[in-house]
């Protein structure tokens, strides 16, 4: 077999280049050259917490220049939509460093990912050089929070279509509500701090008092604050930085400065699992209207990474489908989503309505495949192999247990068929990590009130 071609293809993508094959078989042909020399990657986000990432290049008298950047710009990109970073330092070949510096410049390859990360961090995006003695070292700030059930809490999750609330009093839920709304369609940001604190005092009018309040929230979540979210999509930039940054801060101002502690969907989902497993290293994958990522690290603590892995890179193919935001190829949006249903449907033979929205799109395959149609078998097959070689790519920079997997897109047969296939990928392909990790969805329970529980647990009440 040739390097970095894959044992088992996606039926309905024979063209399909996993990024963990490609990235062994350079590092392969790197080794076998004997004249390989080592790049260091630096990424510093918030609070001065540095990631590193140490690899290998070909050495500047092989001539095979295309080759390093190739790989070094994956890896970058990979780097910075896992942990986040508005700095970038390289160590070891300023040849590299002038590409991927060029790259991330304004009207460049990765514009997209450079304004991102400088929204995120408040910071301008920065790529820098430095000889291999002096490269940054890892400084990791994972604290371990949630799981904490003392007291009278509020646990609030903020989602697309509607938004819940939990009152919890020692670990128990005393009540808990599902309300609809539309965040995403109102440009008034007054609106959403209404509907949250209308949510949040319901849920205090049901205990005897309130120590904590615990958020999950979709978006981008730095001390607390909101920088990036789809819930606020209207709301214009000047009114976002001024009343939707501190959103949830003012909230909890209001209800009589209690803690707060707020974290992203995908990491309270992950902590939920880690929960109701009894375990830590828990990487939980969402694939709904996006692809959603979340981490719990093996000493149980949530890790202030930015864990965006739609834009992580998971297919190396340049002739794979872009991103229609970063307008890159390959992203894992575009394999764990309900676009990659939408995107696998024609190869399958099933031709969608161009007039449905994509979640309608979704839910006709689904009940295609229901009714026993088995051209969606190729679809579901499709996205599990996609899913067991991208396990393998995160699982270079995860420290991974547990992979829970859910969205609607892994809704009925699909998802059974998803995880059958993912597993069967580690089976063949990387039978050390299928000894050593598990790929499962959670029940009903820990989708719905695992999540409640785990946000409400998010701050530690400290003892006066």
């Amino acid at each position: 077999m040739q390097p970095g071609k894959p044992a088992i293809l996606p039926p309905l993508d024979l063209n399909f280049m996993p990024a963990i094959l490609q990235s062994r078989a350079f590092s392969q042909s790197v080794a076998e050259s004997g004249s390989g020399k080592r790049l260091i990657i630096a990424i510093e986000r918030s609070s001065s917490s540095v990631s590193t990432c140490e690899t290998a290049l070909f050495s500047d008298e092989v001539g095979m220049e295309d080759e390093n950047n190739a790989h070094a710009e994956r890896l970058v990109k990979s780097l910075l939509w896992i942990y986040g970073g508005w700095k970038v330092t390289l160590a070891g070949s300023e040849k590299v460093t002038a590409f991927i510096k060029n790259a991330y410049s304004p009207n460049q390859l990765r514009a997209f990912d450079a304004a991102f990360m400088s929204r995120i961090y408040e910071k301008p995006f920065t790529v820098e050089s430095c000889p291999l003695e002096s490269a940054p070292a890892a400084r990791e700030s994972a604290k371990p929070v949630g799981r904490h059930l003392d007291g009278c809490r509020i646990g609030f999750d903020a989602g697309g279509s509607d938004r819940k609330v939990s009152a919890v009093v020692d670990g128990k839920v005393v009540y808990s509500e599902e309300v609809i709304w539309h965040p995403k369609t109102q440009a008034d940001p007054d609106y959403h701090y209404r509907e949250i604190l209308d949510s949040v005092k319901t849920a205090a009018s049901k205990m005897p008092r309130v120590d904590a309040l615990g958020v999950s929230s979709a978006g981008v979540i730095v001390d607390n604050r909101v920088m990036v979210a789809s819930l606020f999509l209207k709301v214009p930039q000047d009114l976002f930085d001024a009343k939707v940054k501190d959103i949830y801060l003012r909230v909890a101002e209001e209800m009589g400065c209690i803690p707060v502690e707020v974290a992203n969907d995908g990491d309270v989902t992950a902590l939920a699992g880690a929960i109701d497993l009894g375990d830590n290293g828990v990487l939980g994958i969402a694939m709904g209207t996006s692809q959603a990522g979340g981490y719990v690290d093996k000493n149980g603590n949530i890790t202030g990474w930015l864990n965006e892995l739609a834009f992580v890179p998971v297919d190396f193919n340049p002739a794979s489908m872009r991103d229609e935001w970063s307008g890159d190829y390959g992203c894992g949006v575009k394999s764990f989503s309900q676009d990659a249903v939408i995107k696998l449907a024609p190869a399958a033979g099933i031709e969608l309505d161009a007039a449905l929205s994509p979640a309608e799109k979704l839910k006709v395959v689904q009940d295609l495949h229901k009714s026993g149609d088995l051209r969606a078998d190729g679809i579901f097959e499709s996205i599990g192999i996609y899913l067991g070689y991208a396990v393998a790519y995160y699982a270079q920079f995860y420290d991974i247990r547990h992979v829970l997997v859910l969205g609607r897109v892994t809704s009925g047969k699909g998802g059974t068929l998803i995880l059958e296939k993912a597993h069967e990928v580690l089976k063949t392909e990387f039978p050390e990590l299928a000894g050593k990790l598990d790929i499962g969805m959670p029940d009903e329970s820990g989708k719905r009130m695992g999540q409640s529980i785990a946000a409400a647990s998010l701050p530690d009440i400290v003892k006066k």
